[in-house]
């Protein structure tokens, strides 16, 4: 097969905000005790987190980290995890039937955070607290000192404020399974007089108010709308959720699934623009998509969990080569849509449907995701353009017309070069891509490496990580053209140095 995209140094989507790389860390299951901290760990810091996943985390060069949830964030009181360790309190955490110790807490993850070189998006309740709690937080946190809560910071051990500036407003709302979970109208109400008094105290920061939690939702869209009246003028971002699966095992089905997460995003556009709209606003709301993942493969086994246990293995998806196929995908769609998601964090980061994965006592590895996810971080930075393509497309399932190459294409003027991802969704056929850089002097290439030849349901595991790029001799310049051969399922970055 043959497809051709045509691209213009001129014709532009967006800069890429980097935070598009983020990624999440909920207090639940192993991802943060025997995920990040282990003290005794052959590899633990004087502070108790290993340092082999500290190297993978920064290998990744993850920009923002989410936390502390999710589900859990809505029994959390932030002030369990501030203050001597061993007076802390353990307490039930309701969201995953777990005991939390509160062993790491606000002091231990920001000091973490800043040692992997990631900010923190801090997540805060609005399940069971409110509004007093959501401006004490933001007091601790970023006022220099000279009152209780920033007095007590220092005493703490933070001289120097944390300085966070990405807060999101409560997690998942519209969920029955949320703990204190809210009507649009509640939760727009408390969303709203939260966001006003955080912006008091630090008018500085940035605010995400939670869209529903997700696309089949019976409250989406209108929930959307509804919370938007109340908080248009007062926040940054709405948020994004959505898991893909292939439950079905149609492996065509699965890798059109981006198509799904485009149209989601596309919806929520809509709903943020006709609110502005309607409140006559100069205002442009930007999105946090600050959940996004493939998660199925642990369900059965979390079904037989027993409850109450201190950081017991959930939600620990073992993904394989089909897996980072369709999050190359997802990346590319996010990629394209950069014009309005300018926060994503894939969910999560260490253990829990995870790139990285641990053994209690043992090794660290990278999962089959870790690396499309690895190389749009690193090399997916610049303007995306906006391309045309004529490509064969097939029908599946759920998705009609979807191409056999989803693709994007990058302009990093610091680096003078393109950058190419793309993902070959036909199980049999390579396919010859040509994409035209009009406005560009191609130079020669620069790497051009590719996953793919692998069963599709190979995965990594502690002593096997094959699942990984590898070069490829497939691509060229011509003049203007650059040409390559994507083989049958293959993920691929192609880089190529050109002068504009």
């Amino acid at each position: 097969m043959k497809a051709k995209m045509t691209v213009n140094n001129a014709f532009t989507i967006s800069e890429i905000d980097p935070r598009i790389y983020g990624s999440f860390l909920e207090h639940m299951g192993r991802a943060v005790y025997s995920g990040i901290y282990e003290p005794g760990h052959v590899t633990a810091d004087a502070n108790g987190f290993r340092n082999d996943v500290k190297a993978l985390v920064k290998e990744l060069k993850t920009p923002i980290i989410r936390y502390p949830g999710g589900n859990f964030l809505s029994g959390y009181n932030w002030e369990d995890g501030i203050g001597p360790v061993e007076k802390r309190p353990p307490r039930l955490d309701l969201a995953w039937k777990t005991v939390e110790t509160n062993e790491v807490g606000l002091h231990e993850f920001c000091d973490w955070a800043r040692e992997v070189g990631s900010e923190v998006n801090m997540a805060i309740n609005l399940g069971t607290r409110g509004v007093d709690a959501a401006r004490n937080i933001v007091e601790y946190c970023n006022h220099p000192g000279g009152t209780y809560w920033s007095n007590l910071r220092r005493a703490n051990g933070a001289e120097a404020p944390f300085k966070i500036k990405t807060w999101c407003l409560g997690n998942e709302m519209d969920g029955p399974w949320q703990i204190g979970s809210k009507t649009a109208e509640e939760y727009g109400r408390i969303a709203a007089e939260a966001a006003k008094v955080m912006k008091w105290v630090d008018p500085s920061i940035e605010l995400v108010v939670c869209g529903s939690s997700g696309s089949g939702m019976p409250t989406f869209a209108a929930w959307e709308a509804t919370v938007l009246e109340h908080t248009y003028e007062y926040v940054d971002y709405l948020s994004l959720h959505s898991y893909y699966n292939n439950t079905k095992d149609d492996l065509p089905n699965y890798l059109a699934m981006s198509e799904g997460m485009d149209r989601f995003i596309k919806s929520v556009v809509a709903i943020c623009d006709y609110i502005k709209a309607k409140k006559r606003s100069e205002k442009v709301l930007k999105l946090s998509f600050d959940e996004w993942n493939i998660w199925y493969h642990s369900h059965k086994k979390d079904s037989k969990r027993e409850p109450w246990g201190v950081a017991p293995p959930i939600l620990q998806d073992i993904y394989n080569f089909e897996d980072a196929l369709l999050l190359g995908c997802l990346l590319i769609t996010l990629i394209k849509n950069s014009d309005r998601v300018k926060i994503a964090c894939l969910a999560q980061l260490v253990n829990v449907i995870a790139p990285i994965m641990t053994e209690k006592g043992g090794p660290v590895w990278r999962q089959t995701i870790f690396y499309p996810f690895m190389q749009a971080a690193h090399h997916g930075h610049g303007t995306v353009l906006r391309h045309n393509i004529d490509v064969p497309t097939y029908d599946c399932d759920e998705f009609k017309t979807v191409p056999y190459v989803e693709s994007t294409v990058i302009y990093n003027r610091d680096k003078n070069e393109v950058v190419v991802f793309a993902v070959n969704r036909s199980t049999d056929e390579r396919m010859d891509f040509a994409v035209e850089l009009q406005g560009f002097t191609p130079k020669d290439i620069i790497e051009h490496s590719e996953i793919s030849g692998h069963d599709i349901k190979q995965t990594n595991t502690k002593n096997d990580g094959r699942v990984s790029p590898k070069v490829a001799q497939a691509a060229e310049v011509n003049g203007n053209q650059l040409n390559a051969k994507l083989k049958p399922l293959s993920w691929n970055m192609i880089r190529v140095k050109v002068d504009a």
